[in-house]
């Protein structure tokens, strides 16, 4: 597979998985009524500055934060994913990504850190096979 070829599945897939990936803390928020937002402010503690309390701007900085993620665990999942069982390799990849964004960096992050972690670990999951499946489909 050439380079490019490579580089456009990743894009692919990471935007793919971008849009899809939080359904399962989506629901789960719905489901218990908590605010489907949660994720997205946590996720804007990683940009913002520390003190930032502010819903907006926290969304704002959730934006490339989130985009970032996705397209750079695409990129690396593109290049290193197998040609066989990609959604398998894909969904344990996401395993892999959930241990280290939620266990390692997250837990650094008071409100990443007090986040439900069942529905992260399922989107991150939801993440891995989703890019495995649109890998699987191009090439």
């Amino acid at each position: 597979m050439t380079r490019s070829a490579t580089l456009e599945d990743g894009l692919v897939a990471g935007a793919v998985a971008a849009l899809l990936s939080g359904a399962p803390s989506t629901l789960h928020a719905l489901a218990t009524r908590t605010s489907p937002l949660e994720a997205t402010l946590a996720a804007g503690t990683l940009l913002a500055p520390s003190r930032t309390t502010s819903p907006t701007v926290l969304v704002l900085a959730a934006v490339p934060v989130h985009l970032a993620l996705s397209f750079g665990w695409a990129l690396a999942l593109a290049a290193v994913l197998p040609r066989r069982r990609t959604v398998a390799w894909g969904t344990l990849a996401g395993l892999a990504i959930a241990a280290l964004d939620l266990g390692v960096i997250g837990r650094r992050f008071p409100r990443i850190r007090a986040l439900a972690p069942v529905p992260q670990v399922l989107d991150h999951v939801a993440y891995g096979a989703t890019v495995g499946a649109v890998l699987n489909r191009r090439r």
